[in-house]
């Protein structure tokens, strides 16, 4: 087993969707970055690539790369998952958390849990997704930007078959 752990963070701007977890949030500003900046699978992906020891995300999917600009965080996730089964890893569960003073996002926690769970193909209860506020106390508390942390642990895969299913926590996989 190993854990990585994940954090980004995206300053708040005019004329840009608000997207966490690939849920889209009705709010008067969205998150700044090349990708569509959703701050929560970044962290995720973070997370993950960190625990089996393969880069950051700005080390697969650079922001140099015209063919990121505006790429949907989801599809990036779904390589992450490829590329860590690949490897002879699953994942056995991830623990995020959501840091912002506004919006409230708690209508929206289950779907962000959904959207994971369906890119990662892993059950719903092996993904858990919160959010807080920091008191309007630093950069998130003024409201300039959001953040996200993320835990993640991974399992090899038994050795002798690479089966993503003969993985206990992987047991949720298709084929």
């Amino acid at each position: 087993m190993r854990v990585g752990i994940g954090y980004d963070v995206h300053r708040l701007a005019e004329d840009r969707e608000l997207i966490l977890g690939g849920v889209r949030i009705p709010y008067e500003k969205g998150l700044l970055g090349h990708s569509d900046a959703d701050v929560l699978i970044h962290a995720v992906m973070d997370s993950l690539l960190g625990a089996a020891a393969l880069g950051d995300i700005g080390l697969l999917f650079p922001d140099t790369e015209e063919k990121y600009a505006g790429i949907s965080s989801m599809v990036l996730l779904e390589e992450v998952s490829r590329r860590l089964n690949a490897e002879g890893w699953c994942i056995g569960n991830i623990d995020a958390t959501i840091i912002a003073q506004a919006p409230k996002l708690r209508p929206y926690i289950e779907e962000m849990r959904q959207n994971l769970a369906s890119a990662l193909n892993l059950s719903i209860t092996q993904v858990s997704v919160k959010a807080t506020t920091e008191e309007r106390l630093g950069f998130t508390g003024r409201g300039e930007g959001i953040s996200a942390q993320a835990v993640s642990l991974i399992e090899g895969l038994y050795e002798a078959s690479r089966d993503v299913n003969a993985c206990p926590g992987c047991r949720y996989r298709e084929g």
